[in-house]
């Protein structure tokens, strides 16, 4: 929960908004500008027939983000939803949530027809006119695992078996637009610090590459707090939450975090190698007293034999050892007379 209300806000700001559309759709041209983003209420729905109700009842569903992009004199809605796991629903939920957004457009119209005088039947039955136009809308997945298996049409999510081409080839199919954070391979069309988030979330799980990363980006030694924030929630370190100590001015600084980070890394290797080392010892220890003591049994039990005059053949498999063993004890026997 705390990941996505971090996300979100970090979005919120209509100039990473901005930076989002035109890096992903416009392939990084500054077509799209803060000035014309306008917020729009996340909460959509479809009317749904309800029995005896002339206007049925509405399901609501929540977007994660949503704007009306201004293009020239026209508009077109851009959406948003963050994953951080697979959805194998999401060309059906992306489908829902655009068909909820034009419904919500077509309310509007059917406010307004419905009031003017002199309309045809056909438009107040419809609560729409024939000179109407919606607002074209699309949703952004951004996906922040590492292989995405999920459908990417609504067809991948229909069972097409033994279903007649000229029937399937009618079926209406809706695609997602995926933008898969991981395998992104050009985050420069980026121009906000959105690069610089996307590159972190990358990088997250090969720490070589990301200290690399982060030491030749001096855009990491003065991050929002937001950025930082969307950033650090990829890693595991306790260290990277508490971003007071490495705060100036309002700014967290991502170098000053990763070197405590890799400082903690090399004493946790040290006291682990330490205490792995102890263990060893220990276990080391305990071997070679049980081997010991074993062997100070079998001198004692050899040279008790050889007192006895016992032969060698019977010693050795009495004490199950070697003859070697029982000349090695008649020897040191004789050095002791």
């Amino acid at each position: 929960m705390e990941k996505d209300t971090s996300k979100k806000r970090y979005f919120a700001d209509n100039a990473r908004y901005a930076d989002l559309i035109n890096g992903f759709i416009f392939q990084g041209k500054q077509i799209v500008s803060p000035e014309h983003l306008t917020e729009r209420d996340t909460q959509t729905g479809l009317w749904m027939p309800f029995p005896r109700r002339r206007y049925g009842w509405k399901r609501l569903k929540y977007r994660d983000l949503i704007r009306k992009a201004a293009f020239g004199v026209n508009f077109a809605v851009v959406g948003f939803e963050n994953q951080e796991e697979v959805h194998y629903l999401m060309p059906l939920r992306a489908m829902v949530y655009d068909a909820g957004e034009y419904e919500n457009q077509a309310a509007q119209f059917r406010k307004k027809i419905r009031r003017k005088k002199g309309i045809s039947r056909a438009e107040f039955l419809s609560g729409f006119g024939k000179e109407c136009k919606l607002y074209p809308c699309i949703t952004l997945v951004l996906y922040y695992g590492n292989n995405w298996d999920g459908g990417r049409t609504l067809h991948s999510l229909l069972d097409f078996k033994d279903i007649p081409e000229p029937l399937r080839r009618m079926v209406g199919d809706y695609h997602i637009n995926l933008v898969d954070i991981k395998k992104l391979q050009d985050t420069s069309v980026y121009k906000t610090d959105l690069k610089q988030v996307f590159d972190f979330i990358r990088f997250s799980e090969d720490k070589e590459k990301l200290w690399e990363l982060v030491e030749n980006d001096s855009t990491y030694k003065q991050m929002d707090e937001d950025a930082y924030d969307v950033a650090i929630s990829f890693t595991k370190s306790e260290k990277l939450i508490d971003k007071q100590q490495f705060t100036e001015g309002g700014k967290v600084n991502m170098c000053k975090a990763l070197v405590e980070i890799k400082e903690e890394g090399i004493q946790l290797g040290i006291k682990q190698g330490i205490e792995q080392g102890i263990e060893q010892g220990i276990e080391q220890g305990i071997e070679q007293g049980i081997e010991q003591g074993i062997e100070q049994k079998n001198k004692s039990i050899v040279i008790n034999m050889i007192k006895r005059n016992m032969s060698d053949e019977d010693i050795c498999a009495v004490a199950e050892c070697e003859k070697e063993f029982v000349d090695k004890m008649r020897k040191e026997m004789k050095k002791v007379i």
